[in-house]
């Protein structure tokens, strides 16, 4: 089911996630003790509903199942338990 770009932006900004300075279609993963990750993904242009494939592709970039991409946007994920499932998946230290 899509979800309104701006919904998704603000849930991405609301777990960790920054804009990037450059482009801010782009967000860049930040722990909860600051520190920068690899993990990048990107809304569209568009500035109204994102579809159900580029929501995958987001998922998939943000290093998590379709199904708990969109509880981490809808917030039923917290932002702990994001950084858990990365750690359990080998994407942070855990140090």
């Amino acid at each position: 089911m899509p979800r309104k770009q701006k919904k998704t932006e603000t849930g991405l900004l609301n777990k960790g996630f920054v804009r990037s300075d450059n482009d801010h279609h782009y967000f860049r993963y930040y722990t909860i003790d600051g520190r920068k990750t690899d993990i990048l993904t990107k809304t569209s242009h568009g500035g109204k509903d994102i579809q159900d494939d580029i929501l995958s592709l987001m998922a998939r970039q943000c290093k998590l199942s379709r199904k708990e991409f969109l509880d981490l946007i809808d917030c039923p994920l917290s932002r702990e338990q994001y950084e858990k499932i990365l750690t359990d998946k080998g994407f942070l230290n855990s140090n």
